[in-house]
């Protein structure tokens, strides 16, 4: 009796392209590709047998583009791997891979159209492409892509991370690190969404601007209704502030902030934040990028941090908080942006780490000469960075 074949039993197939565009901050993907391909390809795919084919700083869409017509063709398991930046022409408005000789003005004629991909994958069988990018964005773009204007989406199983890329934020490709570190160490291979949430977990990323594709990673999914505002009434004075006390719990059972709350009083520190990151989510697509929703939930999650015992990480997300808001038209002394700087001051004052005290005070000086605080607060900023210099 003749035994049918699936396409786990065919040959399997890994199509590996990153693109590293020239610009001021690259996010620098290329040095990926030999970590992946140091993953035996079997278990890349996850079939009996595969090959793989890697692609480095293509600089030609069609080069690409027949590179992904063969891949398209195989009859097995497909895993296609993009990294690099992302862009969209201001004639079409269709989102594009930029390749590495693609520039703001030649994004039509250098970069891969997202679309092009759909065409050449959408007749393969159901179930056999998995597609899994490391992807960055400007503010542009990964707004669209938040708000859902602009899609990744295909006739594919689609997994990865797509990081906001600004003057302030340049991202890495950890995803793609711990991605391939898992692949290479777990003892067997893990399911796609397993693999998924394992390298999300791992990757040591911005959860408030890092846009997760495909099934959602660890992170709760927030309910429906606005956010209301976190009651925290403790401003940070110099030289020696009282820490900011965790608010009284609301009433309503589903408010998050209870939720954050009990999660903080029973130390687990990692789900206050992934509920109050969540939440931020929800305010950026809802409210936009400089939003005060946006930076309250950034300011929720500087409070975490420092229940956690984690100032700097308390300080830098408090910075942006008040950053947020200025940004969003909030004045230099409205109460929320200068509670904002002040208790970034408080965090700094408690980070020991010297070079990342130096890294945080230059940004608190700066923001200092805006938001001014108490009277000696610039002064005792610039004490400290010469002392720490």
């Amino acid at each position: 009796m003749a035994t049918s074949t699936t396409p786990t039993d065919l040959p399997g197939y890994a199509l590996l392209i990153a693109a590293e565009p020239a610009m001021r901050h690259p996010f620098t993907v290329a040095a990926m590709l030999p970590q992946l391909a140091a993953v035996p390809p079997a278990r890349l795919v996850g079939t009996p047998y595969a090959s793989v084919v890697q692609l480095a700083n293509p600089d030609d869409p069609n080069t690409v583009l027949t590179a992904v017509r063969t891949a398209a063709a195989v009859e097995g398991k497909l895993l296609l791997y993009l990294a690099g930046h992302l862009a969209i022409d201001q004639r079409q408005h269709r989102i594009h891979l930029a390749l590495a000789r693609t520039t703001a003005r030649t994004i039509r004629y250098t970069a891969l159209p997202w679309h092009w991909l759909a065409a050449e994958l959408q007749h393969r069988p159901p179930g056999t492409t998995t597609v899994v990018v490391d992807l960055a964005a400007d503010p542009d773009v990964w707004q669209a892509l938040v708000q859902r204007e602009q899609t990744l989406e295909g006739p594919y199983t689609l997994y990865g991370a797509v990081q906001l890329q600004d003057r302030r934020h340049h991202p890495s490709p950890s995803y793609t690190h711990a991605l391939a570190h898992i692949l290479r160490t777990a003892p067997a291979r893990p399911t796609p969404d397993d693999l998924h949430h394992q390298a999300a977990r791992a990757a040591v990323l911005e959860e408030a601007t890092t846009l997760w594709l495909g099934p959602a990673p660890a992170n709760p999914t927030p309910p429906s209704p606005a956010a209301a505002p976190l009651a925290v009434d403790v401003p940070a004075p110099r030289p020696a502030p009282v820490p900011p006390a965790v608010p009284a719990p609301a009433a309503a059972e589903d408010d998050p902030h209870r939720a954050i709350i009990q999660a903080i009083q029973a130390g687990r520190h990692a789900e206050a934040a992934a509920i109050a990151a969540a939440w931020e989510q929800t305010a950026l697509r809802q409210h936009g990028l400089t939003s005060a929703e946006v930076a309250h939930w950034i300011e929720v999650r500087a409070l975490i941090a420092l229940e956690e015992g984690a100032p700097d990480r308390a300080c830098e997300l408090w910075l942006r908080g008040a950053v947020v808001r200025l940004t969003g038209g909030q004045p230099e002394d409205h109460q929320d942006v200068v509670a904002a700087v002040d208790r970034a001051h408080y965090a700094w004052h408690r980070v020991t780490d010297p070079a990342r005290a130096r890294q945080l005070g230059s940004e608190l000086l700066t923001l200092r000469t805006q938001v001014t605080g108490k009277s000696g607060a610039r002064e005792d900023v610039q004490r400290r960075l010469a002392n720490l210099s």
